[in-house]
């Protein structure tokens, strides 16, 4: 597709112009587009929020559709909150969120579409139908699920706009002797570790809160509230800050006497406002498996 951008158009964003002229992609769905290189203006690549000028060449190459390669699989959910536009699972440790291009069987998004079917929004790709957020393999708990892209992106705002609450429970290595306290550290990637992120001042602006539930000999049982949600954040910042949560050997805690399935992470709180109203869901869940392990083995 061609188009020549006319006074009547000038300076709209790109990414409104396009939806206005493609109802059938949302919004969401075209910045997709735009920043997969789908989209040239005079030849060369944009963004989003571009603002068109007359005579702007716009070349928008529509992808085919993607051959749906991920099969669905009886796999059972702890389903903790479902309505008619999204749902909320409690993951187990050891799952992967979404198939990736080495693993596309057992993970939640399998799980997801024995269940949902096509009712699964599809703005961030079939590989990722109707996941907002995600949780590391290894890191257990709650989740939100989109059925629809318009609830999709309700709930992409308000975390866009952090006034979801996640909070989360570790076990961290050491004794921290403050009550609570602030994490306000960049994060990025580890150029050297590229699997790995790390504090770093080019990095993106990063907060965690911490408050200490219980301390121990040799460690410290937390709850962490996310104000931003970058990847990693919870385990880089306490390594930041010395104390690595129990058992993450990437982030260099090492394995602790007590043997859990790498790190003892649980999300385990949400607050959020249901699609598409004012109404405020709240949920919480008890700790999990490696967390009462390690509590009960620490507390005795």
């Amino acid at each position: 597709m061609r188009i020549f951008i006319d006074e009547n158009d000038e300076n709209k964003r790109l990414d409104s112009y396009l939806s206005e002229i493609t109802p059938n992609f949302s919004r969401s769905k075209i910045q997709n587009f735009i920043k997969n290189g789908c989209v040239k203006i005079n030849d060369s690549i944009k963004k989003s929020s571009y603002l068109l000028k007359l005579n702007d060449k716009i070349d928008f190459e529509i992808p085919e559709p993607i051959e749906l390669t991920i099969q669905p699989q009886n796999i059972p959910l702890d389903i903790v909150y479902e309505d008619d536009n999204m749902l909320v699972v409690n993951k187990p440790s050891g799952m992967l969120t979404h198939p990736t291009t080495t693993e596309r069987e057992n993970t939640l998004v399998n799980a997801l579409l024995h269940k949902c079917g096509d009712k699964l929004s599809d703005i961030n790709g079939e590989f990722r139908r109707g996941i907002l957020h995600r949780l590391d393999r290894n890191t257990s708990g709650l989740l939100m699920i989109a059925k629809n892209n318009k609830a999709h992106e309700f709930l992409a705002q308000q975390i866009k706009d952090h006034s979801i609450t996640k909070k989360y429970r570790a076990i961290v290595k050491g004794v921290i002797k403050e009550n609570s306290f602030e994490i306000n550290e960049p994060i990025g990637r580890n150029p050297n570790q590229p699997h790995k992120m790390m504090v770093r001042e080019d990095g993106k602006p990063s907060q965690t809160l911490v408050k200490v539930n219980e301390r121990f000999k040799d460690a410290t049982y937390v709850e962490l509230t996310l104000i931003t949600g970058r990847t990693h954040q919870i385990r880089v910042h306490m390594k930041h800050i010395n104390h690595p949560v129990y058992n993450d050997t990437l982030y260099g805690a090492g394995q602790g006497k007590v043997k859990t399935e790498e790190q003892v992470l649980q999300s385990y709180y949400l607050r959020f406002t249901k699609p598409f109203g004012d109404e405020i869901i709240e949920l919480e869940i008890e700790p999990d498996e490696k967390i009462q392990k390690v509590l009960k083995y620490l507390r005795s």
